[in-house]
């Protein structure tokens, strides 16, 4: 069975819990947008053979992962014609060229469809798109809609059949955004007839959109920076809450009104307010580059929060690249001031213990913004654990400690960053395999038991 990004973003990922889920993979960290896995039948470690590849097919540069939905696969990417594609960290690169979405046959790998369009970056860090397509299909008479937001602000719904263009709205021309100097990262959402976007400007730091004609609905919140945050959907105190996390706050709106409900202030440096925050039962986490770091507790009442705790540096977890996983009291994220993988006790907010093995398992001190994208296989301990060493690990994540259940090279890493070669791109996982992108090619491996 398949749900709407609509259906599955107000459902608790517990409500699922033994049921046949859907295999699709729509959005940014999976169906429910909180990085769980909930196919059966998935391999429980990697034998020495390997797992099988199923396919190979070449693409361009990016940093978005791929979604998929009714059989089908999503890749944004970026094909540079000219300009010297640097990577410094505090000044932009100057490119011509052009971002595509193109559709892939999720079985075969087979192009079905591409759409692009002409987009010169001027931007840090050029490689490509950095959202990942968010795929919405309301049943199996609608065509659906896939939506994409460039790195340059361009936000575009296609027809997910054929690539058709539907609307387009631009930051830049409709808005007069400025670009973030990492480039717009935050994912776009879908919840009922809305598609939200985090825009920036005067009063528009989060704008929401008619998702099948563009028009816009509403328009909310003035900060210093937008940010690079997506968007996410809560329930909790009887109400749906829209969590956003801009460069000086994370707050809760009304998703129907944009009317404010909640105002946590948290400031991280350099603007990196990257990663979404996490929920474990009615608790959330956030945490960004060197000291921000959050937890905070949703009212069961009402739409309001009470802060915990705040962490310090090197006593707790801040994520940057990848969004942790908060789950049965423990937070595991990789931490981008140390690179480790770390563990932490939500309660306490103290380190359980810490490994290099999922980021640069060669390292024993310290790796400049080191990252894994962790995903957890539905109600276990499990995780499948994507290395920017281009390494597929499942791993048993406990309380107790980091327990490898072996690991594949996929990729080839082909980014740069900080003097090193990286893969920095979250996959995906459906109909028992995962999809995984560097610069060069999207990749399709078994995963079926």
């Amino acid at each position: 069975m398949r749900m709407s990004i609509a259906l599955l973003s107000v459902c608790l990922p517990i409500l699922f819990a033994g049921q046949s889920f859907a295999d699709d993979w729509p959005q940014w960290m999976g169906p429910t947008g909180d990085g769980v896995y909930y196919e059966t039948g998935l391999v429980e470690s990697i034998p020495a053979a390997g797992l099988d590849v199923k396919w190979r097919a070449e693409i361009a540069g990016g940093y978005a992962g791929p979604a998929v939905a009714a059989g089908r696969v999503y890749l944004f990417d970026y094909v540079k014609d000219s300009g010297d594609a640097f990577n410094d960290p505090g000044r932009r690169a100057e490119l011509v060229g052009a971002e595509r979405v193109t559709c892939f046959d999720a079985e075969s790998g087979e192009r079905v469809w591409r759409f692009q369009y002409d987009c010169p970056y001027s931007i840090s860090y050029p490689a490509g798109p950095r959202c990942t397509p968010t795929v919405d299909i309301e049943g199996p008479a609608d065509d659906g809609r896939v939506y994409t937001l460039g790195s340059e602000g361009d936000l575009h719904c296609l027809n997910a059949t054929n690539g058709e263009p539907i609307w387009k709205r631009s930051f830049q021309a409709d808005y007069g955004a400025a670009v973030p100097i990492w480039g717009f990262s935050a994912h776009p959402l879908v919840f009922g007839d809305l598609v939200y976007c985090m825009v920036g400007g005067p009063e528009q730091t989060v704008v929401a959109f008619d998702k099948r004609t563009g028009e816009q609905r509403w328009k909310a919140l003035s900060a210093s920076a937008v940010g690079y945050c997506p968007p996410s959907i809560v329930r909790a105190g009887g109400t749906d809450q829209l969590v956003v996390w801009h460069a000086d706050a994370i707050e809760g709106l009304d998703p129907v009104s944009g009317e404010g409900f909640w105002k946590l202030p948290i400031q991280p440096d350099f603007e990196m307010a990257i990663t979404r925050p996490q929920r474990d039962g009615n608790r959330m986490y956030a945490s960004a580059i060197r000291s921000a770091s959050v937890m905070f507790e949703l009212a069961t009442d009402r739409p309001a929060i009470r802060e915990l705790w705040r962490g310090e540096p090197r006593s707790v977890v801040n994520c940057a690249n990848s969004t942790p996983i908060f789950h049965q009291g423990v937070i595991y994220g990789t931490d981008c001031n140390e690179g480790s993988l770390i563990a932490v006790d939500g309660e306490t907010a103290t380190q359980l213990w810490k490994t290099f093995a999922p980021t640069q398992p060669e390292e024993r001190r310290f790796v400049r913004h080191g990252t894994a994208f962790l995903t957890r296989v539905s109600d276990t301990d499990r995780y499948f654990l994507m290395s920017e060493t281009g390494e597929l690990i499942i791993a048993r994540l406990t309380p107790a400690g980091y327990e490898e259940l072996g690991r594949q090279k996929i990729l080839e890493p082909t980014g740069e960053a900080f003097g090193r070669d990286v893969v920095w791109s979250h996959p995906a996982y459906s109909g028992r395999t995962v999809f995984a992108r560097n610069d060069k090619e999207l990749v399709a491996v078994s995963l079926a038991r």
